[in-house]
């Protein structure tokens, strides 16, 4: 244990010392032979979803599975649903740990009734996607506090850019989230236009960009995030969310027109791991990282530009004492 929190606050000193920076898209292998890590240990192979408090988990995660229970871990980017259930399904991904059950769909039910991808429980964290504005945009326009005001083809027409000529652009992210905001504005009958900016960097960056210069937008986003903090973001009112408007968005027949619901985070595994690692797999069952351990990190990720690893080592090294219950 001691071994762990000294290697752990090494970590985030060197980190300090070299700067910040953001860490890459592919997949990266933490196998070596120093610390706990046993060579001859199977590898733990963990999603990392595209955003940043995936990663975050991940980065946890592999600090202690490596340093307490001595395997090495492989961390690996997968930016779709079907194949993140499809690789734990066949033993290729071992787990994931950030699950948005409101983007599950019926097809990929199907791997949990036939057992080949086993719920791990609750993450502990809670997330709302939705849309939202910069809160200067309805200090401006009221009306826009909720969809009824982009009902408005002049009010829309605020957001309209070159590229989508009369009608309003709605900024989407990277377009293999879930997400149902082409089927909410065409049911709605909102002169808006989806336009993906193809990753969550990207849109950040074009945020930045917008509110620096205090120009209208209406995005796709989420909570637990630091930009939403850092912009001064604000959720849109939609329809309220129905059971359903839930069974369109699951069964994909482009009915939905709601909200999006608040989704409680969970987890899961391959099957295989419970034979493959079964201290891995009680270890992931037990692992929780609630909405305010994100809030935590994000920032320094986020805003700062700090290396996600080396805010994981920081989050744990002043954390004992929650960790080492998961270890039970």
């Amino acid at each position: 244990m001691k071994k762990l929190l000294a290697l752990l606050l090494t970590l985030a000193l060197v980190a300090a010392a070299c700067g910040g920076g953001e860490s890459g898209t592919e997949t990266t292998v933490s196998g070596e032979t120093e610390g706990g890590v046993d060579a001859d240990k199977p590898t733990i192979n963990l999603i990392v979803n595209p955003w940043t408090a995936s990663r975050m988990n991940v980065e946890v995660a592999k600090l202690i599975i490596e340093e307490e229970l001595g395997y090495p871990v492989e961390s690996t980017e997968v930016n779709e649903n079907d194949a993140m259930f499809t690789g734990m399904a066949d033993g290729t991904l071992d787990a994931v740990l950030e699950i948005w059950p409101s983007g599950i769909t019926d097809a990929e039910r199907t791997y949990y009734e036939d057992g080949s991808v086993v719920d791990l429980g609750e993450l502990g964290a809670v997330g709302k996607i939705g849309w939202f504005v910069p809160s200067y945009v309805i200090d401006e326009h009221p009306e826009l506090a909720t969809w009824e005001g982009f009902a408005d083809p002049a009010l829309a027409g605020l957001f309209a850019t070159a590229e989508t000529g009369d009608n309003g652009r709605f900024l989407g992210t990277d377009p293999s989230y879930s997400q149902y905001d082409e089927q909410i504005i065409e049911n709605l009958g909102l002169p808006l236009e989806v336009v993906f900016s193809g990753s969550e960097p990207a849109t950040v960056a074009e945020v930045e960009a917008r509110v620096a210069a205090q120009e209208p937008l209406v995005l796709y986003w989420w909570t637990p995030t630091a930009a939403v903090a850092k912009f001064d973001l604000v959720n849109v009112e939609l329809p309220q969310y129905t059971d359903d408007c839930g069974a369109s968005a699951a069964a994909g027949d482009g009915g939905v027109d709601c909200d999006y619901p608040e989704d409680v985070i969970v987890k899961a595994a391959s099957a295989m791991l419970q034979e493959k690692a079964p201290d891995v797999f009680s270890f992931l069952q037990n692992f929780t990282i609630t909405t305010e351990d994100q809030l935590s990190m994000l920032p320094p990720v986020e805003i700062d530009g700090d290396d996600p690893a080396a805010v994981a080592a920081k989050w744990v090294a002043e954390n004992e004492a929650i960790w080492k219950s998961w270890l039970v």
